[in-house]
């Protein structure tokens, strides 16, 4: 299993348009056989940071996911909530396995 992490700044000015692109990419994942395990967005503290996590099975399967990118309306569509609002000023993905007990 490969665990993606996204640590994204974000507008806190489109905290909405956040969630609602957030929404859709848990939907996405989840659709194309990954397991999404969620958004983590500002509670207390700074306001501007919001995390993500979803799982695949391996690289190779994230790496079907990834060939929807740009192609599939449903992803390019999800994409254009973040274009359009500016909810997401910058991002950074990371790849790890989870050690479970």
């Amino acid at each position: 299993m490969i665990t993606c992490v996204v640590h994204y700044t974000i507008n806190p000015d489109q905290i909405e348009a956040f969630e609602q692109f957030a929404l859709e990419w848990i939907r996405l994942v989840n659709k194309h056989g990954g397991t999404h395990h969620g958004y983590f967005l500002p509670a207390e503290g700074a306001s501007d940071k919001a995390e993500a996590l979803f799982s695949f099975n391996s690289f190779a399967d994230y790496e079907q996911y990834r060939k929807l990118f740009g192609v599939d309306p449903e992803f390019i569509a999800a994409d254009e909530i973040r274009n359009t609002s500016g909810c997401v000023v910058r991002y950074e993905r990371t790849f790890m396995r989870p050690l479970l007990a």
